[in-house]
């Protein structure tokens, strides 16, 4: 298992990311909205924007996306929790405990890039995402 944060940006992602590789150094991955199943959902003029992106640091990995209209919070408000878990069985459990008593925001179910992943905001108001990385990325 392992905790990563994940700041949620509203279409500036891709400049932060590339503020903190200068601060902290290390390499940058980004996936973008276009080509993928999560560009219908967002408007068409997101196609470039970062639907997913991380610097991995000599100090450690941060997350960032660009989050869709409405999804992004506030500065100082922007992050959720992620929690990677490889046995599905466990990371269900865990999305169940973390979700009990706040809402859940997306199911804890399959999609394109995990196996399982869920997001929730747990009953203090923290955003919580729980993923089961796919096998290639496992």
């Amino acid at each position: 298992m392992a905790l990563r944060p994940n700041l949620m940006f509203s279409g500036n992602a891709e400049s932060a990311l590339a503020h903190y590789r200068d601060a902290l150094g290390g390499e940058v991955e980004i996936f973008r909205f276009a080509g993928t199943p999560a560009a219908e959902h967002v408007p068409a003029e997101w196609g470039t924007k970062v639907l997913f992106g991380a610097l991995r640091s000599p100090y450690g990995e941060v997350d960032v996306m660009d989050a869709p209209p409405g999804r992004q919070g506030k500065p100082g408000d922007n992050f959720a929790i992620c929690v990677d878990v490889a046995d599905e069985a466990k990371a269900a459990d865990v999305f169940a405990k973390l979700s009990a008593g706040g809402d859940v925001l997306m199911p804890f179910e399959p999609t394109f890039y995990a196996r399982k992943f869920g997001m929730a905001s747990d009953k203090f108001g923290v955003r919580w995402m729980v993923n089961v990385p796919s096998e290639a990325s496992s």
